[in-house]
């Protein structure tokens, strides 16, 4: 048995949602390594074009904003019938807001859930739909090391990520009889630029290192391997979960 070719993502096609920068692109770059053709998805075309010049081997760009669902069905019902079929779906697509939950304005509260939580639902049903009629497919949510734990002032992003470990749960039971397999990662404390402030806090960076058992913040590249292992054949009996990739974090106390 050729167990690597388990992990093969040649002739598949990948969407990665929110992947100009970051962990998106950083999961584009590792399933394009992996064989795949990815398609790079943003609201700013420019952003993306410079994104796809970086990436070794066929790429593609859809320029939609994930919270507006007649733009994505018309780009990605657009794509497949000009270019092809979209194997693979990772919905990357999220945002952050820290403040005090007795002060959090209810104006970003309502952004910060239609880009963490809508964006799945609009983004995965459009392609659903069409994989549905293949009887096969693979979505990956994006989750977060607070899809189980919480931490001050990000009440309501806490509340989005643990909306996507359960969304994942209920994608796989209603979509699993139909050939697809919808997983989630959810990573702990990576080194990526929507953190940046926060690495070069000496204080948190120490907090951060003294409660992760690895000791350190993560790599963005470290979270290559689950996205391929979730894309691939390898995972054809892993349905529903949510794999933490944080070093340990959600391991201990």
């Amino acid at each position: 048995m050729d167990t690597l070719k388990l992990f093969d993502l040649s002739g598949k096609r990948a969407l990665i949602t929110g992947s100009s920068r970051g962990i998106g692109f950083a999961l584009a770059k590792g399933l394009a390594g992996a064989g795949a053709e990815v398609i790079l998805n943003g609201r700013n075309a420019d952003a993306l074009a410079e994104a796809a010049s970086q990436i070794d081997g066929t790429t593609h760009t859809l320029v939609f904003d994930a919270t507006d669902l007649p733009a994505i069905q018309a780009a990605i019902d657009a794509f497949e019938a000009d270019i092809g079929p979209i194997d693979i779906l990772i919905n990357n697509a999220g945002m952050q807001h820290r403040e005090a939950l007795e002060d959090f304005p209810a104006d970003a509260f309502d952004r910060l859930m239609k880009t963490n939580v809508y964006s799945l639902f609009n983004v995965g049903q459009t392609c659903a739909r069409h994989m549905i009629k293949r009887g096969s497919g693979k979505i990956i949510n994006i989750g977060s090391i607070q899809t189980a734990l919480a931490r001050p002032s990000i009440a309501p992003y806490t509340a989005s990520k643990g909306a996507v470990g359960n969304f994942t749960k209920g994608m796989a039971t209603d979509w699993g009889p139909k050939g697809l397999q919808v997983n989630a990662i959810a990573p702990g404390y990576f080194k990526t630029e929507l953190n940046e402030a926060l690495v070069n806090d000496p204080e948190f960076s120490a907090w951060v290192a003294k409660r992760t058992p690895a000791g350190r913040w993560g790599n963005v590249d470290e979270l290559i391997g689950a996205a391929v292992y979730l894309s691939s054949d390898a995972s054809s009996f892993t349905n529903g979960i949510t794999l933490f990739v944080d070093g340990g974090m959600s391991a201990c106390v």
